[in-house]
């Protein structure tokens, strides 16, 4: 029976992580070590790096998601790998792991297989305390706040336009929607009130985008927590709250070092989820690691219409980032599910199913390569099941394309299994600069900006949102904050709000039921169809299989 991956990260064998840092030119002075294998990195040796060339950004996408899986924090760690056993200097750049879904349904986010990232268990449990930080922060402000206003509110808050929700990093439906200050004069005054998740919080946005602890401190203070009875905005440092908050986050925003199963450095460093948040790791992580190294890849969550489009239209806009090159993986299962094939047969030939679903990569690949204006690779990420003809059917359809489509099978055999794919990456490089460009320009609407995501990258026909809604845009707009990207809150499963849609629906609408203002983060977040941004547990969650065993070793973590 194979080995969990659980039972493969513990037979790892891990370098000290001052080794690892030492390869890197990182003094063992710049390293606050947490254990023997996961360490921070100084801010002052991150801000040192400033003018040393950078090195080539490799993007990480994927088709949309199934239940089947891609495998794209895999194939990540995977190329990672072989990128290095070719003789390319390469860090890898990750997000943090949520609680949310590690006790739910989705699992971890630290790789599979041979192509994991360790010690897994820490960094998938709590890691080095950096989301504990980010909702102390949260919950610092949403304590001064109602602070401010039980004290006699001389701001004039209006307790019915409070924006700012409290957050937990568990999946944790009861708190949706609750109410606050009960039990008597002494304890506030009640009001509606509910949680986001962890990852959903600004300070989670603000945290991964800020580039130094002044921009942190800026940032925080900029968020808007609510309004007068004026409709004025009330902000963070009108609560004098921003101080504290960055004292709270002043070590958490030193990136995190670890390794892959083949001892190459991986910073991990931010968690914002892609379906409800820009789901990239921080910008201090990656631009540090494009100072240290040849290549750089990194991940963007889900496919490439949610997280890639919020990595170009939000953290390369907001940071100067430019990607070089973009790997969509996909597996031919996934393809086969898009093709309308239920999950139990997944694991049988069906060349016409395969055929069906290509057109959500087609789609997302035509994405990459003519709105992002990036060169791509498609990683299919083999399993066992795969025939041959599927194989030869999909290589004879992708390539009227002229995208190389490589095989990879870093799952089972590390880095090696992704040597090829590393090569096609290099070639893309090689080939000559990208001709990189954003979905929309700062100048547009934030309607129209809106319009733009849903029609160019979703295939849908049009937007829509009710009177209270479109009287929101137009006011944030009337405001001033029409410049700033919007960051859509949308299923990842389809690119309608339509969850069961698979493939590339087309003509479809798009409706925005809700907008949020992250003044702090510099964009407008349009909540679109039924995504929540406080998921729930699954009926059987992860969380009932975890446990320590005799010898207080975890088991049950995937």
């Amino acid at each position: 029976m194979p080995k969990s991956d659980i039972e493969i990260a513990q037979a790892a064998t891990m370098q000290r992580v001052t080794g690892i840092a030492e390869r890197l030119g990182i003094p063992e002075d710049q390293l606050e070590p947490y254990g023997h294998y996961k360490a921070k990195i100084s801010l002052d040796f991150v801000q040192g790096l400033k003018d040393r060339p950078d090195g080539k950004l490799i993007l990480v996408t994927a088709i949309s998601p199934t239940p089947a899986g891609e495998g794209k924090t895999t194939t990540t760690v995977g190329l990672g790998d072989a990128l290095n056993r070719i003789g390319k200097k390469t860090i890898i750049c990750l997000r943090e792991p949520s609680l949310g879904p590690v006790f739910g349904m989705k699992g971890g986010a630290a790789g599979g297989g041979h192509a994991q990232i360790v010690p897994m268990e820490d960094i998938n449990l709590h890691f080095t305390g950096d989301f504990s930080a980010i909702a102390l922060a949260n919950n610092l402000l949403a304590a001064l706040l109602d602070n401010h206003i039980h004290h006699g509110n001389a701001l004039g808050i209006d307790v019915r336009r409070i924006q700012w929700k409290r957050v937990v990093d568990m999946n944790d439906r009861a708190l949706r929607d609750i109410v606050v200050s009960l039990g008597g004069t002494g304890n506030g005054y009640p009001r509606e009130d509910g949680f986001d998740i962890v990852v959903a919080s600004e300070v989670m946005a603000i945290f991964c985008l800020a580039t130094s602890l002044h921009d942190l401190k800026e940032r925080l203070g900029n968020i808007v927590v609510g309004y007068t009875r004026e409709q004025k905005p009330v902000r963070a440092r009108d609560l004098n709250a921003h101080g504290a908050m960055t004292v709270l986050l002043k070590d958490a925003l030193k990136p995190n070092l670890v390794q892959t199963l083949e001892n190459n450095p991986a910073f991990v460093h931010g968690g914002p989820f892609a379906n409800i948040a820009h789901g990239c790791n921080s910008v201090m992580a990656t631009q540090a690691a494009l100072k240290l190294a040849d290549y750089v890849v990194t991940e963007a969550g889900f496919g490439a219409d949610l997280g890639a489009e919020k990595f170009i239209d939000i953290k390369c806009r907001k940071s100067g980032l430019r990607p070089d090159a973009c790997v969509i993986v996909a597996t031919i299962r996934a393809l086969k599910y898009h093709g309308g094939v239920d999950r139990a047969a997944l694991g049988r030939e069906d060349l016409s199913a395969l055929e069906r679903g290509l057109a959500n990569l087609q789609r997302h690949v035509n994405n990459v390569r003519n709105h992002y204006g990036l060169p791509a690779v498609v990683a299919i990420n083999r399993f066992p099941d795969d025939t041959d003809a599927e194989i030869a059917r999909l290589d004879a359809i992708m390539a009227q394309s002229g995208v190389p489509v490589v095989l990879a099978t870093h799952w089972a055999h590390g880095g090696a299994g992704a040597e090829n794919l590393a090569k096609a990456v290099v070639g893309v490089v090689e080939a000559g600069p990208s001709t990189f460009r954003f979905v929309y320009e700062d100048s547009l609407s934030l309607w129209d900006k809106m319009k733009t995501v849903a029609t160019t990258i979703y295939g849908a026909a049009d937007i829509s949102a009710d009177a209270k809604v479109r009287g929101q845009i137009k006011r944030l707009q009337d405001e001033g904050y029409g410049h700033y990207p919007v960051c859509v809150a949308k299923t990842q499963y389809s690119f309608a709000t339509d969850a069961g849609l698979r493939g590339a629906p087309s003509g479809h609408t798009v409706n925005v039921r809700e907008v949020r203002l992250a003044a702090g983060a510099e964009f407008v977040v349009m909540v679109c169809g039924d995504i929540m941004t406080m998921p729930g547990l699954p009926k059987v969650p992860a969380a009932e299989a975890i446990d320590l065993d005799a010898s207080g070793r975890v088991v049950g973590l995937f």
